[in-house]
């Protein structure tokens, strides 16, 4: 087992800002277990017990449809380079659509793309490290700019028609609320 914190340290959080992957994890009660990589410009340490991460617009839309049924969610952080360490938060988050209130306030965090779907607050109550010592070497490339050429060629009647089409339920069939919680119609 790992040192455990109440709050992420400066240290903690200067890890995280340096990383250019992480991993959510969510579940319901019943069903899948998601695992989700997610990079590029979309994760901001708000402070010491809360981050928010953007979730743009892709096939599934697991972890909107879990945090709606249970908001325990999990954010893992690898050194892939320098030295070994595996960072977890573990908290309880809340997802905004652009029709809820916070969502300006957060939405200005981010780098502003109609393929911006939800954003996830997660307000910590637990942190993990350890030594990640198995975690192979990796060399950062780039970021991948396939999603942002996709989302530029949809406009944003093309991204609600997609959400329309795939993002409304779980892969188990819980409903995500995008639509709804989202405004439109």
């Amino acid at each position: 087992m790992g040192t455990q914190y109440e709050v992420l340290s400066d240290k903690h959080i200067d890890f995280i800002k340096e990383q250019k992957i992480y991993f959510v994890g969510t579940a319901a009660e019943t069903g899948s277990v998601n695992l989700s990589p997610k990079g590029g410009d979309s994760l901001r340490v708000i402070n010491s017990k809360k981050i928010a991460w953007l979730n743009l617009t892709g096939s599934g839309n697991e972890s909107a449809s879990h945090v709606l049924q249970n908001p325990r969610m999990t954010l893992m952080f690898c050194a892939f380079e320098g030295s070994p360490l595996i960072l977890r938060t573990y908290g309880s988050a809340s997802v905004l659509h652009r029709g809820n209130s916070e969502w300006e306030d957060y939405s200005k965090l981010f780098p502003q793309s109609d393929a911006n779907r939800q954003i996830f607050v997660l307000d910590i109550n637990l942190v993990q490290a350890s030594c990640g010592m198995a975690v192979p070497y990796f060399d950062y490339q780039g970021d991948r700019d396939e999603l942002t050429k996709w989302s530029e060629r949809q406009g944003k009647d093309g991204i609600e028609q997609y959400w329309v089409k795939k993002n409304q339920k779980s892969i188990d069939g819980f409903d995500t609320e995008i639509l709804e919680r989202s405004g439109i119609e």
